[in-house]
């Protein structure tokens, strides 16, 4: 998985994806080869790396214990992690067809990576519980509708969208899509609290927080709900009850298409020409959740924008890991934490591939991009609930 001898870096997941719903042994070795996969050998897996263009070597089995020793070294940061069951998988999104594409659906109908799609109604009919790992796709979980209210109030598909959204609140019992949506977003936080593996892009990763924090509280204004929000709301957030973020301020004003500080897309002043994050590196032996999640065939990954591109270190909560940062401007692209007996990461930014993407435009072509580092971060999380879970040292 090395940046010389992967031609698609991509689909080889979906190749370790493929063994491990055919019950192969498989092996993460992480930081050994840019975290190359050792699987069990099989003509069927082969066949499937010469259809999809991966690829592949295949060693003898005392080639393979001579790495893996090598890998046990206490002298090298190096791992070999156990793969065990492929993660049944579920993308949060709504079912008709928003002026968007987003970058998790895409990468995994490439690496060819089977998953649901569930909504509102399976998420609050506690359908999650079927499933290990959850993606969270551009969604605004505060009932503002993106605050895309100033640039697109009056294009047909956010009023019908609106329209849709209140149909919909209604049928499922609720007064307001406010209301709506922070029960979802209860419904997910006791799925992660639960065991589950949440990831979140774009303003899914804001926005969540944010509906977690105002619980109880009117932040909306009358043009998303039908009445005036709350005086002096800001004092009523309460920071507990969010995942990764604490000490934010919300934009009040709905002609503003930004939640809070949180965000630092307005406060970036970083040309796209030197637009980049690094990946921090973690002990592969004492800390392989973090190591697994910033395997990559580079340290420094190409950055891009999106409703919320990264997040302000300041309001970053201290138990949350940074897996990728741009020092310059104190902005995290890429963290993790832990929520009771489960999992989260959170990362910036709408396409990896596409630099300032808009409503409207063209979905990127993943075959132009068969390496790509950014997207390739969205596929670690996909694998690493299949790793067998070490015990805690003492």
């Amino acid at each position: 998985m090395s940046h010389d001898n992967q031609k698609n870096h991509l689909k080889a997941y979906g190749i370790v994806y493929f063994s491990l719903e055919a019950g192969l042994k498989s092996k993460w070795l992480l930081n050994y080869d840019g975290g190359a996969f050792l699987i069990e050998n099989n003509k069927a897996v082969e066949n499937e790396c010469k259809i999809r263009g991966v690829s592949y070597q295949i060693i003898s089995d005392a080639k393979s214990q001579l790495i893996l020793e090598e890998i046990s070294s206490p002298s090298s940061n190096q791992d070999a992690v156990t793969l065990e069951k492929a993660p049944k998988i579920a993308v949060y999104s709504p079912k008709d067809k928003m002026p968007w594409d987003d970058a998790v659906t895409m990468v995994l109908t490439y690496a060819e990576i089977p998953f649901d799609v569930i909504y509102d109604k399976e998420v609050l009919e506690d359908k999650l519980l079927i499933y290990e790992w959850l993606h969270l796709h551009h969604e605004d979980f505060t009932g503002q509708y993106g605050k895309f209210y100033g640039a697109y109030r009056t294009t047909p598909w956010y009023i019908e969208a609106k329209l849709a959204s209140e149909k919909k609140a209604k049928e499922l019992g609720f007064a307001k899509v406010s209301e709506e949506k922070l029960a979802v977003a209860k419904k997910i936080r006791d799925y992660v609290i639960g065991g589950g593996f949440m990831f979140a892009m774009c303003s899914a990763t804001d926005s969540f927080d944010i509906a977690l924090s105002a619980e109880g509280v009117d932040i909306a204004e009358a043009m998303f709900d039908g009445d005036a929000s709350e005086p002096n709301y800001q004092s009523k957030i309460n920071y507990n009850k969010t995942f990764a973020f604490k000490d934010f301020e919300l934009v009040r004003s709905p002609i503003t298409y930004e939640f809070s500080t949180i965000d630092m897309t307005r406060k970036r002043k970083i040309p796209k020409t030197s637009d980049y994050f690094s990946l921090l590196e973690f002990s592969a032996k004492w800390d392989p959740v973090p190591t697994m999640l910033t395997q990559n065939h580079t340290t420094l990954v190409k950055g891009f924008m999106g409703q919320t591109t990264s997040f302000d270190r300041n309001t970053v909560k201290t138990n949350v890991l940074v897996l990728g940062e741009n020092k310059t401007n104190r902005e995290a692209r890429y963290i993790h934490g832990t929520k009771g007996k489960g999992m989260f990461t959170f990362y910036g930014g709408h396409d990896p591939e596409d630099y300032t993407h808009r409503v409207g435009d063209p979905k990127t072509e993943l075959d132009l991009h068969p390496t790509s580092p950014g997207y390739r971060l969205i596929l670690n999380n996909v694998l690493f609930p299949a790793a067998k879970k070490k015990k805690q040292k003492t």
